[in-house]
This record gives C-alpha cells, sequence and structure tokens, in this order.
C-alpha cells in the first residue's frame, strides 16, 4: 500500500497577508517620512526599520508555515509562561519603557519588545490546545469554562493596568469567540457578562483619560483642541481623500496636525491619499483574510487546527475591525495599530507570525491509500 501526502497552503491568505504588509511598508514611508527628518534627522528612518521589522517577520512567518503544527503545542506552555513573566516584569519601571502615559515596553538592553503583542499569540496557542484537550467537558463549568475564564482573566488585568485597555478587549473578544466555537453553555456567557459590566463601567467611567475618551467619541467638537483633537484630524484627513485620493504622498493631515499618522491613525492617511479606493481595497483583503481563515477552520479534520484558525482569524480581524472603527470615529479612541500595516516591529511580527501559523493550517494533507 503507497501513501501520497501533499501540502499546500491557502493562497488567498498568503496573498492578502503579502499585500497588506507591501501597503504597509508603501504607507510606513509616506505617513512617516516628514515626522522621522523633524525627529531624527533620516526620512527613511522608519522605513528602514519597518524593511528590517518585515525581514524578521517574514523569517518567522515561514519558519512556523513549515513545521507541523502539532508541534506547537510543546512550545506552548514555556512560550505562554514567558509571555506571562514579561507581562508581569513590564510593572517594575527599572525593566520598562513608559510612553505616552502607557507603560507597555519590556526593555532588555538593546531590545525593546511589547510583550501584550506575545500575550495574543501564546493566549491563543493555548487556548487551542486546552479546548482541544478538554472538548469533552466544555460545557462543565468548573472544569471546562472556570480555568479559560480565569486565565483570560488575569491577562486581561495585567494588560488593562500597563494601561491597554484595546488589547485587553481584543483577546477577551477573540478568546469569547473560542469559547463560542468550542461549546460553552451560553448561560454561563451571560452570567460572566453581567457580572463583567461593573468591572468595565468603573474601567471606562471612573478613570479620567478614559472618561474623557468616551466624552470626545460621542461629540468631538466639544473638545477640538484636546480630547477631540485626534479624531478631528483623522476625519478630515478621510473627508478630504474623497474617492481616489490626494495621490501617495500628497497628504496634508500628516504634517503634524495628525497625531503618529505611521503608527495607529494610518488608516487615515490611506484615506487622505488613496481615496475610498484605496480604504476599500485594504478593507477587501482584511475580509479576504477573515473568509479564508474561517474557510480553513470549517475544513480541518482536528479541533485544535481547527481552533487556531478561529483565533489567528479573529485575532487579526478583530484588531483591524477596531482600529479602524477608531479611526472613522464608530469607537473611541484605543491605541491600537492596524496588522500589516502599521509602523512597529512587535505589531508586525506578531502579525505574520499569526499569518503563518494560519498558512500552517491550511495545509491540506491528502493521503490517498492505494494497493
Amino acid at each position: 500500500m503507497n501513501i501520497k501526502i501533499t501540502k499546500r497552503f491557502d493562497p488567498w491568505i498568503l496573498i492578502s497577508t503579502l499585500v497588506m504588509v507591501s501597503i504597509g511598508v508603501i504607507m510606513s514611508y509616506s505617513a512617516s517620512a516628514i515626522i522621522a527628518m523633524e525627529r531624527y534627522g533620516d526620512h527613511l528612518y522608519f522605513l528602514k526599520r519597518q524593511i528590517a521589522w518585515v525581514g524578521i517577520g517574514s523569517v518567522l512567518m515561514v519558519s512556523v508555515m513549515l513545521v507541523d503544527y502539532e508541534q506547537l503545542k510543546k512550545a506552548t506552555l514555556p512560550l505562554f509562561a514567558a509571555s506571562v513573566f514579561m507581562l508581569v516584569l513590564i510593572l517594575f519601571p527599572v525593566f520598562s519603557k513608559e510612553v505616552g502615559g502607557a507603560r507597555r515596553w519590556l526593555v532588555l538592553g538593546p531590545f525593546i519588545f511589547q510583550p501584550s503583542e506575545l500575550v495574543k499569540v501564546s493566549l491563543i496557542l493555548y487556548m487551542a490546545h486546552t479546548l482541544s484537550r478538554k472538548a469533552d467537558k466544555i460545557e462543565d463549568f468548573t472544569v471546562g469554562y472556570l480555568p479559560n475564564l480565569i486565565v483570560l482573566g488575569a491577562l486581561a488585568m495585567l494588560i488593562a493596568i500597563q494601561p491597554d485597555l484595546g488589547t485587553a478587549i481584543v483577546i477577551t473578544v477573540v478568546v469569547s469567540m473560542l469559547l463560542f466555537v468550542a461549546g460553552v453553555r451560553m448561560k454561563h456567557t451571560f452570567l460572566t457578562l453581567l457580572c463583567s459590566l461593573p468591572v468595565l463601567a468603573y474601567a471606562v467611567m471612573f478613570v479620567p483619560y478614559r472618561k474623557r475618551r468616551i466624552l470626545a467619541f460621542l461629540n468631538p467638537w466639544d473638545d477640538p483642541t484636546d480630547s477631540g483633537f485626534q479624531i478631528i484630524q483623522s476625519l478630515l484627513a478621510i473627508a478630504r481623500g474623497g474617492v481616489t485620493g490626494l495621490g501617495l504622498g500628497n497628504s496634508k493631515q500628516k504634517l503634524f496636525y495628525l497625531p503618529e499618522p505611521h503608527t495607529d491613525f494610518i488608516f487615515s492617511v490611506i484615506g487622505e491619499e488613496l481615496g475610498f479606493i484605496g480604504v476599500a481595497f485594504v478593507l477587501l483583503c482584511f475580509i479576504v483574510f477573515l473568509w479564508r481563515g474561517l474557510r480553513v477552520a470549517m475544513k480541518v479534520d482536528d479541533l485544535y487546527g481547527r481552533y487556531l484558525a478561529v483565533g489567528f482569524s479573529l485575532l487579526i480581524s478583530v484588531q483591524a475591525l477596531i482600529n479602524i472603527g477608531v479611526v472613522v470615529g464608530a469607537l473611541p479612541t484605543k491605541g491600537l495599530p492596524l496588522p500589516f500595516i502599521s509602523v512597529g516591529g512587535s505589531s508586525l511580527i506578531v502579525s505574520m507570525v499569526s499569518a503563518g501559523i494560519l498558512l500552517n493550517v491550511s495545509n491540506k494533507m491528502y493521503v490517498k491509500k492505494q494497493p
């Protein structure tokens, strides 16, 4: 008996990933050149760093694509433990760097990294492994649901106190969807949501800067020079772009009007320079990524691979949805980068690794038995 095994990757996931990374490289220069020149005296400063991060991300993406994703189970607990340890280190000023009032960056010698980005990957790996191992007990509150809820709650709290409520919301939404797909009882989910509402209300309404963001979201024109400034400048950029845009490199809002146009608000620059056509194309790329990722989840045979596909498809898509929602004024400001496109090493590398794992799961192994 002969056994023939063939591997292949989902082409649309790969194409959408490469297209978005390419858009990110192009827009990183367009959105950052003026700021880079003013801050560092080198208009290529952010472009060179982005290209370097793309190189590192590409190596890691290909690496996780080529290993059997079942082998990722062996790395899950060490990676998860390391990411939690780094989140704890963030709490100590000697190991961390404060930027804009938030302590999210871990400093280890010459290396600066955002541990919450690593948590996104390690948490999905952990949840996929745990949920597939306890598939027959997922409806049991104390065995199948509560342990996962405690892990999620602890990590979300560690991230939220940095403060980084945006990432805490992303991992909460993704893990909640994973639990739903795994088959948790709806009454458990509803009870958890009911109990968490007071905590969420306190985190939003009784923390001054978050309260200002909510008020700015409701009516940015009440404080156009302070709390409403970002969203007003973002909306002006998108409105100015029209259908076809002002042309690549011709954004006006990036000229020190729009804060950090190369990171959280790079979608605004895309809208201004490439217009509705440009933003529609970016949205299409994310839709294709989500569609093909969920298609992989439906077609893969084993639960572990299914949960990996669901988790990483949603991780990229939920974060993109929140980022774009903030940029167009549909959500309060969160401080989340746009996956694959925003300038930033930690975010880009984690996005590419996520795509690599999803591509790995998309491998189709056809076993043909011949007499």
